[in-house]
């Protein structure tokens, strides 16, 4: 279990959202290309050269400066999605050959899909230096009881590996590796609510990269053990940090605007105000979650949760608590455009209104 670890600010015997887990998700926007993209792992494309670079990774809970760099790209045709993280590491390294075995006990690159931000129904692929994969469909993140899909599969996905400097050798200092992926629009619409591409709108992304502490062994790279012979546990660096060693919280997700402009011209984008009301629906989720296990029960009245139900501009929203028999439902009126949101005991997210 992963312990939850949420930032709230005192006000007037309540908490407020308006400070919850830090600062707002990164977002990014991802170019049109025009011209056709070979998967090889480089970024020889003129699109890729003119396509926006993420800001730095930064630890999962967004305090530390990670000890090499990484920065991802994204582009999409008609066809595809694609993706490129460009990654620091004087030691590249792989051992994983077989798909859908658990890549992260690799150093890896993780990218995370939520389409329609609801939380459910998302897709995590992750992949090594081996080019070695492993995709999975996850109906309900870790939180609340679901399947794990680890059967499914990115259908017509391409991926390649580049590395600067030697795979497997530890007897020289590498540069680092790269990877290129493209996912076809076809398999990846499966999940979102729609079977339009998401042109000029956002889909709720998330990159990760795991690295671990190594030994030379027989002269063969292995994960490092302490000295009772446990594994040393891995870093976990990311693009939008999660507040929580915790990948499988998607509501911290970054977001992905799919500008309909090609890569070299200029566009714009801002999260829009109503996705504060997501943010502090979510605060509220995980205190009712807390109440639960500490009283036995649901919290009947909002006030019982100890928050105060303020955006985290300081706007005031008005929230509505609901219970039923098969939990609860807690709604909320946007002040900003009078949309109406809701979001439930098993953490979906939905607009109603």
């Amino acid at each position: 279990m992963f312990q939850i670890m949420v930032l709230y600010f005192a006000m007037a015997g309540t908490v407020s959202c308006a400070g919850q887990r830090g600062a707002a998700p990164e977002s990014i926007i991802v170019y049109k290309t025009n011209e056709p993209v070979k998967v090889d792992g480089l970024a020889n494309e003129a699109s890729w050269e003119k396509a926006e670079v993420s800001n730095d990774f930064i630890d999962i809970e967004g305090v530390k400066t990670p000890t090499y760099k990484t920065n991802v790209r994204m582009l999409w045709d008609e066809t595809y999605l694609y993706f490129l993280a460009e990654m620091e590491e004087p030691h590249v390294w792989a051992t994983l050959k077989q798909r859908d075995t658990v890549i992260f006990y690799n150093n890896d690159f993780e990218i995370f899909i939520d389409p329609d931000g609801d939380t459910h129904n998302y897709y995590e692929f992750e992949m090594n230096a081996l080019n070695t994969v492993w995709d999975l469909f996850i109906v309900k993140p870790y939180r609340e009881s679901a399947p794990i899909v680890d059967s499914w599969e990115i259908l017509g996905l391409k991926s390649a590996v580049h590395v600067n400097g030697t795979l497997n050798d530890p007897n020289d200092i590498d540069k680092g590796w790269s990877v290129e992926v493209a996912m076809p629009w076809e398999v990846l619409k499966e999940a979102s609510g729609s079977n339009a591409i998401p042109e000029g709108d956002f889909w709720r992304i998330n990159f990760s990269r795991v690295n671990w502490d190594f030994d030379v062994v027989n002269g063969k790279y292995a994960r490092k053990k302490d000295a009772n012979g446990k594994f040393l546990p891995e870093y976990n660096w990311v693009w939008s940090p999660q507040g929580v060693v915790n990948m499988h919280e998607p509501e911290h997700w970054g977001y992905a605007y799919f500008s309909p402009k090609a890569a070299g011209e200029v566009d714009s984008f801002k999260i829009p105000e109503d996705e504060q009301i997501r943010w502090m629906l979510y605060t509220f989720y995980r205190a009712q979650k807390k109440y639960r296990t500490q009283n036995g029960s649901w919290a009947t009245q909002l006030d019982e949760l100890g928050l105060e139900p303020i955006a985290k501009d300081g706007t005031k929203v008005n929230l509505d608590l609901e219970l039923h028999r098969m939990g609860w439902t807690i709604q909320a009126e946007s002040p900003f455009t009078g949309s109406v949101f809701v979001i439930g005991q098993d953490g979906k997210y939905q607009q109603i209104k």
